[in-house]
């Protein structure tokens, strides 16, 4: 706890000084990425549920700096495995007898070994062969100190650090990781999803999901079928397959174009580990321990913004990310129009030319710099997809990738009966006849919109500005007041340590004060933003 929070509390410093000091881009770029790299080496010290922090951070670069993202944006979860003794102690606990009971031989060695839990191969007494997860020894104290430590910087960061781009909510970003965290601590939930995967796929071709043996499963320990498949990123396995990378490409959309599409649970942790391909070339999906859902009208959102874009519809594009929360209150949508369109000019072989490093890291600049931001809700369906994006691209080049994509796409689209209907009416919707009596209708209502917004806007601008303006001033007050109270005391001036005390104690009261009225005007806020 020592060691995170002295960390925690050193970067608040310095970035309050880079500020106060108003030094250069530069040097604020060097300074991330100082940081990147001390918050990725106390990760690895610590280990633990940090690791997993620092995942879901590598992927938040709509809300913090390049330097920072680079450092951490190759995070493993994986640790020194336990010693036998504890593991064998805790499958005799929770199988309430000696292992000679169940199995026949269990190899002492991990097969693998992340944050919470190892995985060891062993053979049932009717001779099949498990993988069998274990909850590693002592995790849930671990995890109860970690998430104690994490609500101290989170409490101490809204309260005294400026609120990043986008009113980012902290207590709701904490909530939701300790949800996921504790839900991967109940093996008997990660059952319930596999089963649930294993009924979604039971008539689809060319996927395997592992059988679970209930009967010995407990929530701290889950035993599955043991399956043999090649990593997607082992290129000299993958190269003898009868199945070529296309193929195997075109099959990982197709099972996870759905998940990110449609209401239900969805794959959170697709990485090289967890998602193999057999020698016949069927997907294997292991691993369902971190799973996140969507929503009905999310789902239905998410179809809209797709549907547009490629009917290259950009107005109701628009439309759909204010609906599902990615744009801010003061996103302009007809500029956002025209950013659409012009992303989605780009073609294949247009790319061939380009740095593609450098246009990443130009195109979250460019996120920084608009009035764009992750809905916390869709952090870890951005981490299921960006992760899997990595893997698909590893298999085909950029030219290929839109061909691959779309057929699938299109394939998916027919079998969603309304959404046909919908995809037409889009289209027409582009169409310059329609847009015409579209704009009409938009500029019948133009006047009672302006009036919201005219009314949005004075109250962001002057409320908000004042507010966070008198929260700065009163915390800069409170650090100078207490420099006063450690120079009278190092002094012993008693004069400068009573107006010290005075000025510290009356800026502590105000800020909290205008950090209230602030909390408290963020409510008047539409409802997708808090």
């Amino acid at each position: 706890m020592s060691k995170v929070l002295s960390m925690a509390f050193i970067i608040f410093i310095q970035i309050y000084w880079y500020k106060l000091s108003k030094k250069s881009a530069a040097d604020w770029e060097k300074l991330w990425e100082k940081i990147g790299g001390r918050f990725r080496r106390t990760l690895f010290d610590l280990e633990g549920l940090l690791i997993k922090v620092g995942q879901l951070l590598s992927i938040r670069a709509d809300l913090l700096p390049n330097g920072f993202i680079r450092q951490i944006q190759d995070l493993t979860d994986q640790v020194p495995p336990s010693e036998w003794e504890e593991i064998e102690r805790t499958l005799i606990t929770e199988w309430g007898g000696p292992l000679e009971n169940s199995l026949i031989s269990i190899e002492k060695k991990a097969v693998a070994s992340a944050s919470i839990g190892e995985v060891y191969k062993a053979i049932l007494k009717d001779g099949k062969t498990v993988a069998i997860k274990v909850q590693r020894p002592n995790i849930q104290s671990i995890i109860q100190t970690d998430f104690r430590t994490l609500s101290i910087i989170i409490w101490f960061a809204h309260h005294f650090v400026p609120l990043p781009k986008g009113f980012i909510n902290l207590k709701v970003l904490y909530k939701e990781l300790k949800e996921v965290i504790e839900r991967e601590l109940d093996f008997s939930l990660e059952k319930n999803s596999l089963l649930f995967f294993q009924e979604r796929f039971k008539d689809t071709e060319g996927v395997k999901i592992p059988d679970v043996y209930s009967e010995l499963s407990t929530e701290k320990i889950l035993v599955m079928e043991w399956m043999n498949g090649i990593k997607l990123t082992d290129e000299a396995s993958i190269s003898q397959l009868e199945t070529n990378k296309s193929e195997l490409a075109k099959r990982l959309i197709e099972v996870f174009l759905p998940q990110w599409l449609e209401p239900g649970m969805f794959h959170a942790d697709p990485h090289s580990g967890n998602v193999l391909v057999s020698k016949e070339g069927e997907i294997i999906l292991l691993d369902f321990g971190m799973v996140g859902e969507i929503s009905k009208k999310d789902a239905t959102y998410f179809q809209a913004l797709i549907e547009s874009l490629l009917s290259k519809n950009y107005p109701k594009a628009v439309e759909s990310l204010t609906y599902l929360g990615f744009l801010l209150p003061e996103a302009d949508p007809r500029t956002m129009e025209r950013l659409l369109a012009e992303l989605m000019s780009f073609q294949p072989a247009d790319l061939k030319e380009m740095d593609l490093i450098a246009l990443k890291l130009e195109l979250n600049d460019m996120i920084q710099a608009l009035p764009i931001q992750v809905p916390t809700r869709f952090v870890f369906l951005g981490r299921s997809f960006i992760t899997m994006e990595g893997i698909v691209m590893s298999l085909v080049s950029e030219d290929d990738l839109h061909h691959v994509l779309k057929p699938v796409f299109m394939n998916w689209l027919r079998k969603q009966e309304n959404n046909k209907w919908s995809f037409i009416w889009f289209w027409l919707q582009s169409q310059p006849l329609f847009k015409t009596v579209h704009s009409f209708n938009e500029f019948l209502k133009l006047p009672q919109k302006l009036e919201s917004l005219k009314e949005i806007e004075q109250r962001r601008q002057f409320q908000f500005t004042i507010y966070e303006n008198y929260k700065k001033n009163l915390f800069q007050l409170n650090l100078l007041g207490i420099l006063g109270i450690g120079l009278g005391t190092f002094t012993n001036h008693q004069l400068i340590l009573q107006l010290s005390i005075g000025v510290s104690v009356i800026s502590s009261i105000g800020y909290f004060i205008y950090s209230y009225k602030v909390k408290k005007w963020m409510k008047y806020m539409h409802e997708q933003r808090r």
